[in-house]
């Protein structure tokens, strides 16, 4: 492990021990993942792992962190979140993400008061502020801690740390919430958000670890690595996608050129994609 990287992690856990005990916002990513077992190291049972159960996450994601947290010997809790009864969610403006943490939030914060625990902590890193993220907006006004972010540690950092300490998740593909598979301004229903879930577990089993499949009405945008692009196109595979989506209810399916980049949606928000587009 890279020294800088280190006295990161030794920053992360300083930061963590100042706390008396803390819930966990904990996703099963590798972000939280990584925030849960270095509370866990140094908090030991003063640590609860809190997961949202919804439409907008894939089955498998919270049978995952179930596995983490039970491994790892941490108190778990499911939630059931209901984000599609959140009208400015469904209407899926810019400020989405903002609303649906600020009531995840308060169901945490909740739970804390509950049990006597001070503090909350979610699994923000420092790439984060990069983006447009205004949960991480709605997490502050809330005083919810990102010991991650204050420590400085990067996803590279977090995936680094995480192999050396033998992590399951080090490598996981980056994660994130199936609604932001749908463009800004078009309503978000259940109807779509399986239809995106049902798309991106058809191409795992096929063998597309990192995908996003994005909701176009009709049309399905299929983004991945450029790298696995031959893959896709060999007739077996593509004909195996393409009858899979029909069968989904797309009826056009089509590969984004570019290749697989986190938080694209977002590009029409954030001035530095209009003023300097990729080429």
């Amino acid at each position: 492990m890279a020294d800088d990287v280190e006295r990161k992690f030794e920053k992360l856990l300083e930061i963590l021990g100042r706390f008396e005990s803390v819930i966990v916002a904990f996703s099963g990513g590798v972000d939280s993942a990584f925030l849960l077992s270095a509370a866990h190291q140094k908090l030991g049972s003063k640590v609860i792992a809190v997961t949202a159960e919804s439409v907008i996450y894939p089955v498998s994601e919270t049978e995952r962190a179930r596995n983490f947290a039970k491994n790892l010997g941490v108190e778990h809790i499911v939630i059931r979140s209901n984000e599609t009864e959140i009208p400015e969610f469904v209407e899926n403006g810019p400020e989405r993400c903002y609303y649906c943490k600020k009531a995840m939030i308060d169901k945490l914060k909740g739970i804390a008061g509950s049990r006597g625990v001070p503090w909350v902590v979610h699994g923000a890193n420092a790439d984060d502020p990069e983006d447009f993220r205004p949960g991480l907006r709605a997490a502050e006004e809330a005083g919810i801690r990102a010991p991650l972010l204050e420590a400085g540690l990067t996803k590279e950092d977090i995936r680094e740390i995480s192999r050396a300490k033998k992590l399951p998740t080090w490598n996981l593909p980056t994660m994130a919430c199936l609604a932001s598979r749908i463009p800004y301004g078009t309503m978000i229903t259940a109807q779509k958000l399986t239809a995106v879930r049902d798309a991106e577990q058809c191409l795992e089993r096929l063998g597309f670890r990192q995908s996003r499949v994005r909701h176009h009405g009709t049309t399905a945008r299929i983004e991945l690595p450029t790298e696995s692009f031959g893959k896709i196109i060999d007739p077996v595979r593509r004909t195996a996608v393409v009858e899979a989506f029909r069968s989904i209810g797309f009826y056009h399916v089509a590969l984004d050129l570019e290749g697989y980049v986190s938080g694209k949606m977002n590009r029409e928000l954030l001035p530095k994609f209009k003023e300097d587009p990729p080429r």
